[in-house]
């Protein structure tokens, strides 16, 4: 018998006992002859055939790995990938004739041990009752590895592809049927983790001899896929397993980068992405012009990208400037983080998507996310959208909510320099004033003035009016206490999602975000009892600001946050402002729900930006310490920011 015989009998045979024969070890391959064209299946007995309707298994968890019908159909699931394994080994021996004899012998091997492991399973599915054939097979491996050109696509779609996962998947689950005392299948479970460990290894080799020399491991890998193959398909469901990589002769560099490594496996991925600079985009799209960053806002998007963790689930896509480094991914992954895809434009490819979600949908995000906008479903709510008005994101549109709302202004629009200074003067007689640019954010482009000196007004009010077009004047106020309330809008209209209390420096910009399952202890006694009994705070948040959202906002889906503040008015007494402005986009609040939601059930959360030349070594390696079960994780590389850091904390809730 000649080795092209054997890989006619597992590929072409339509019995059982045909396909599971076992040919001798070390059969001659003098006659390879010549190379065969895919067929649309394996041969199989009519109760095997394999089909897109295929039962996929659903492993059981380890309160049922003692229920025999559960464990069976797993069994039944395993034994049809192992025949398929064993198949598809036989056609790259009838497809590729001309592959190296060294290699085809390895593939004749990994065959047998192939036939031999399905054996092994249908054998232990037999004793828990279930029989091969009852349950509809799937032919999901031959539809994605079969049509492969070169030995190198075997090589790269199943060696080191879905062998390797299972080097995960087989490891585990041998140790858990262990545990409960189901020592057979453990048995069968190690026997195959083993040899898996030889057909990974033999994979390994003829890769690095196949591959562009002088490239990694894993670029190459990376390289050489096709959707829907991706490298975090080469992760089984469940502990990732470095130490049988390493047996396999995979290199570390490798096995780290696998680790942290992240993409889709069936859901259709959100693609997300970080425009924190939406409002001063929109402010030079205004004038017609590009928006050229300062030194602070190019710090913003770099160093505060890796918030979008909070916004993005596990098969999620985000867009990045700078990928991510594998320690730093590696170090949120042990904090506790499921990590989504990390990639560039061109990460996207062909793929259809769940959905686009940028920070804001300024120009730029419009623009940069046009590309996609056929790609995804229209039953699906976050489609690509054109650039927001501009006053959506301005201050302009907080004014317009409190006029809907039949609050008293305090806030006043201008255009031009008169304006702002009659303004000016008549509230100056009452005390400080602050002047913002329409479109600053997160206390940017502010101005607080307590003397009516001209100078440092007039050219500040000059440069202001330029990149804005207008600005909001205002009484500066006593504030005691900064909160916001954050919703999801959409078809049906605004829905609140919860409430953050911020902290804002002396100049009104961003530093911290506090949430708490009961966001009323986070406040002083004082404020909290003020807010709720004479300000009937949850009403205007529940009922009065989401009846007008809808209405203010038409269309619009996606996040929304709405700004308030606790003051002390001129004789000392509390008083209280429903809206100080309203943010058209996610918000720095949003990302602190979205990360207790993440963390220890019944925790408190705060979102903090630290400088980073305030922080010595000690001082950073300390906020890095913790996990999303305690402690301070950081959502910033600190080796790569620029200039602060982004610190998330958990703590247990006080009674």
């Amino acid at each position: 018998m000649q080795m092209r015989e054997a890989a006619e009998r597992v590929l072409f045979g339509v019995t059982l006992d045909e396909k599971l024969s076992l040919a001798p070890a070390g059969l001659s391959d003098d006659a390879p002859g010549t190379a065969i064209a895919v067929p649309d299946a394996p041969g199989r007995p009519e109760e095997l055939r394999i089909g897109a309707k295929g039962v996929r298994a659903e492993f059981p968890g380890t309160n049922k790995l003692d229920d025999e019908r559960e464990r069976g159909r797993m069994l039944h699931f395993l034994a049809n990938h192992e025949l398929l394994a064993a198949e598809l080994m036989a056609l790259v021996l009838l497809r590729f004739p001309e592959a190296p004899r060294e290699y085809r012998a390895g593939v004749y091997e990994a065959m047998r041990e192939e036939q031999m492991h399905a054996r092994m399973y249908l054998r232990r599915m037999n004793e828990c009752g279930v029989h091969f054939g009852e349950l509809p097979l799937n032919d999901y491996f031959w539809r994605l590895v079969a049509p492969m050109e070169t030995p190198m696509d075997f090589v790269t779609r199943l060696n080191l592809t879905f062998e390797q996962a299972n080097l995960d998947f087989s490891k585990h689950y041998a140790g858990l049927f262990r545990q409960v005392g189901d020592g057979a299948t453990a048995a069968v479970l190690d026997k195959i983790y083993h040899d898996e460990i030889g057909h990974v290894g033999h994979g390994m080799r003829w890769f690095r001899k196949w591959k562009k020399q002088g490239e990694t491991d894993w670029k190459a890998f990376n390289q050489s896929l096709v959707f829907p193959f991706s490298a975090a398909r080469a992760k089984g469901l469940a502990p990732f397993n470095a130490e049988g990589r390493r047996e396999a002769g995979l290199d570390e560099d490798f096995i780290r980068e696998l680790e942290v490594c992240e993409q889709s496996r069936g859901r259709t991925p959100v693609i997300h992405w970080f425009n924190p600079n939406a409002e001063l985009e929109t402010a030079a799209h205004r004038r017609g012009q590009p928006f050229h960053p300062r030194k602070a806002h190019l710090a913003m998007e770099h160093d505060a990208e890796l918030v979008t963790l909070a916004l993005s689930r596990r098969d999620d896509l985000v867009l990045v400037r700078e990928m991510p480094s594998q320690a730093h991914l590696a170090y949120l992954q042990r904090a506790g983080f499921q990590l989504p895809e990390f990639g560039d434009i061109g990460s996207v490819g062909q793929r259809k998507l769940g959905g686009l979600r940028p920070w804001a949908w300024s120009q730029d995000a419009s623009d940069f996310l046009a590309p996609f906008r056929e790609s995804v479903p229209p039953s699906i709510p976050w489609q690509w959208q054109e650039a927001l008005p501009e006053a959506w994101l301005s201050k302009a549109i907080g004014i317009d909510l409190l006029e809907r709302l039949g609050v008293e202004q305090r806030g006043v629009i201008c255009s031009d320099r008169e304006t702002v200074l009659q303004q000016l003067d008549a509230l100056l007689e009452n005390g400080t004033v602050l002047i913002k640019g329409n479109h600053g954010c997160a206390g940017r482009d502010q101005l607080k003035v307590d003397s009516p000196e001209r100078g440092k007004i007039d050219e500040w009010l000059e440069s202001a009016l330029t990149r804005h077009g207008s600005v909001v004047i205002e009484p500066w106020c006593d504030r005691i206490a900064d909160f916001s309330a954050l919703y999801e809008m959409d078809a049906a209209g605004a829905r609140l999602l919860g409430m953050s209390v911020m902290e804002n420096d002396a100049r009104g910009g961003f530093v911290a975000s506090r949430v708490a399952p009961k966001w009323a202890s986070l406040l002083d006694r004082e404020i909290a009892e003020f807010l709720f009994r004479e300000g009937a705070v949850m009403a205007w948040y529940q009922e009065r600001i989401p009846a007008l959202l809808a209405e203010l906002l038409p269309g619009y889906i996606g996040p929304l946050g709405v700004d308030a503040m606790v003051f002390r008015n001129s004789d000392g007494h509390l008083d209280w402002t429903p809206v100080v402005e309203l943010n058209v986009r996610a918000t720095m609040g949003r990302v602190a729900l979205e990360l207790l939601a993440k963390s220890r059930p019944g925790a408190i959360g705060e979102l903090r930006f630290r400088r980073k030349e305030d922080l010595c070594a000690d001082e950073v390696e300390n906020l890095a310490s913790g996990s999303l079960e305690g402690g301070s994780v950081l959502l910033t590389d600190p080796a790569k920011a620029d200039a602060f850091l982004v610190q998330w904390s958990v703590q247990l809730a006080t009674t």
